[in-house]
């Protein structure tokens, strides 16, 4: 008789987009204007997916790799400090199933 999993567990490579600092400014923090893409959505290294303002600009933010958006941690309007996370994008392979054997 095979033995059957208890349960799987889903491992996936993720990047986590974090508000950078600005190069000159001194930039506390941003306010998400708009969403460009939605979870679920796949992204393309380079591709734009969130717009962000500071008191002086309003700028695209690209995404870091070729995924898919998986969360969306910082909503519209929302004021995030540098350095703190956007979202999370999953790498563009699929995820890694690991079944635990049953006890």
């Amino acid at each position: 008789m095979d033995a059957q999993p208890a349960s799987e567990v889903i491992t996936a490579i993720i990047t986590i987009l974090k508000v950078p600092k600005s190069g000159g400014m001194n930039t506390t923090k941003v306010t998400v204007v708009r969403w460009l893409k939605k979870v679920g959505d796949r992204v393309r290294r380079g591709e734009p997916i969130v717009e962000l303002e500071t008191e002086k600009v309003t700028y695209e933010l690209d995404s870091l790799i070729d995924g898919v958006l998986i969360e969306i941690v910082a909503r519209d309007n929302a004021e995030v400090p540098v350095g703190e996370p956007l979202c999370h994008i999953s790498h563009s392979e699929p995820p890694h199933r690991i079944s635990e054997p049953r006890r």
